[in-house]
């Protein structure tokens, strides 16, 4: 029988103990309109971010707004450059969090749009990469329903998607004037919710291992007839 090496103890968490190993995420606020609520919610999502040890990028969705998709405008001049900057800003980073609204119950047009184009790059960007799904919203659901529908471009590309999403909803009353929740039980959901998708994306990163033996046990080999592979 083969012996699986221990993987390395990560000792982090004991105060005084080596840094925790640094994690960076890719915020974007999917919304056109300037000072949205969902770009409030995504400034204050980086915000948390670096206050619990990672490092997180803003992105402002009119920096990734390309023309409609069109497979004669892609086989005559390739990606349009909005895409290509989406491409890299998602590639450079360990994992990307999408703050978005909800159009007309679903997901907004000009998001499904640059995802559509980034698909297209190979390899594409969202492949086994991790994300986190966030929306802002005056009304009682908060944008919940667009999350949904923007789970399903994303899981079918291969992202993992965290499970765990975030709504807030009557967006226009819940921020305080230095940009935090006012409702203490919703400011350390949003926290809790933060916390746990960066640790699952530095176990990821930095644990790989542990994903690996865990195949090994149950049997499992990758199948290219099955499995996403590139």
């Amino acid at each position: 029988m083969s012996q699986n090496v221990a993987p390395t103890v990560d000792h982090s968490w004991i105060p005084n103990g080596p840094p925790r190993p640094a994690v960076s995420f890719l915020v974007v606020s999917a919304s056109l309109r300037k000072d949205s609520f969902n770009s409030r919610l995504a400034r204050l999502v980086a915000r948390i971010v670096g206050d619990r040890g990672g490092t997180a990028a803003l992105g402002e969705m009119n920096a990734f707004t390309p023309p409609p998709y069109n497979q004669d405008l892609e086989n005559k001049s390739g990606l349009p450059p909005e895409a290509v900057e989406f491409c890299r800003r998602i590639e450079e980073n360990d994992a990307f969090i999408i703050v978005s609204p909800e159009y007309n119950a679903s997901v907004p047009g000009h998001l499904k749009n640059v995802i559509d184009w980034a698909s297209r790059k190979r390899p594409q960007p969202f492949h086994t990469r991790h994300s986190l799904l966030l929306s802002a919203s005056p009304s009682m659901v908060g944008g919940n329903r667009g999350l949904w529908a923007l789970r399903i471009p994303l899981e079918h590309l291969g992202a993992r998607v965290y499970p765990d999403m975030f709504s807030l909803a009557q967006a226009h009353t819940a921020f305080k004037p230095d940009g935090t929740l006012a409702d203490p039980d919703l400011a350390a959901r949003l926290e809790g919710t933060i916390v746990s998708f960066m640790d699952l994306v530095e176990a990821a990163k930095h644990y790989a291992c542990i994903k690996k033996d865990w195949f090994e046990f149950l049997g499992e080999r990758p199948d290219p007839m099955f499995d996403r592979v590139e």
